[in-house]
């Protein structure tokens, strides 16, 4: 005789679990990626991210645009089409400064941060009680005995990372 380990309680437990499955992917709300995109909503145009700011960073603009598209790719099952898609997102880096956090006792800078803001422009052809007009921001400190130029690079990707994920959010995951 062939004994099963299987009690009649997880038996029962994983019906239930698959019979769920259906019900929660019918919903077509959520996902595992944490977005919540209405079922009808297909495409998104992601336009090219105007450069605005004063200081001028030559790169930013293309990683920000090409980072939001990618993360769209990858988190989401919409198309992303050139023009008119059901929902759009446009943006302009309107702010690139470096300030002093920390001042020493001789009143030199021990600390400088590099801030990033974003405008961004969302709507939802589907569900205009969507749409928005925000400022995003971001930054990254760095010790003032480095020049901005040695260190530039790996703060913007630290602070493009941190833009992307809260304009990710605010735009499909509803947070």
């Amino acid at each position: 005789m062939v004994k099963f380990g299987l009690k009649l309680s997880h038996i029962v437990a994983g019906v239930v679990l698959l019979l769920s499955i259906p019900l929660f992917h019918s919903c077509g709300i959520y996902s595992f990626s944490g977005t919540s995109i209405q079922p009808d909503v297909k495409t998104v145009t992601i336009n090219y991210f105007e450069y605005k700011a004063l200081k001028v960073n030559p790169t930013l603009s293309n990683d920000l645009t090409e980072a939001l598209k990618d993360k769209y790719k990858k988190l989401t099952r919409l198309e992303q089409v050139d023009i008119d898609g059901d929902m759009e997102i446009s943006g302009e880096v309107t702010g690139y400064d470096v300030k002093a956090t920390a001042v020493t006792a001789q009143e030199v800078a021990a600390q400088n941060r590099l801030t990033v803001t974003v405008k961004i422009s969302f709507s939802n052809r589907l569900y205009p009680e969507d749409d928005f007009d925000k400022n995003f921001s971001a930054y990254a400190d760095y010790d003032s005995t480095n020049s901005l130029d040695a260190v530039e690079s790996s703060l913007c990707e630290e602070i493009v990372e941190k833009i992307i994920e809260d304009i990710f959010n605010s735009t499909v995951a509803n947070w």
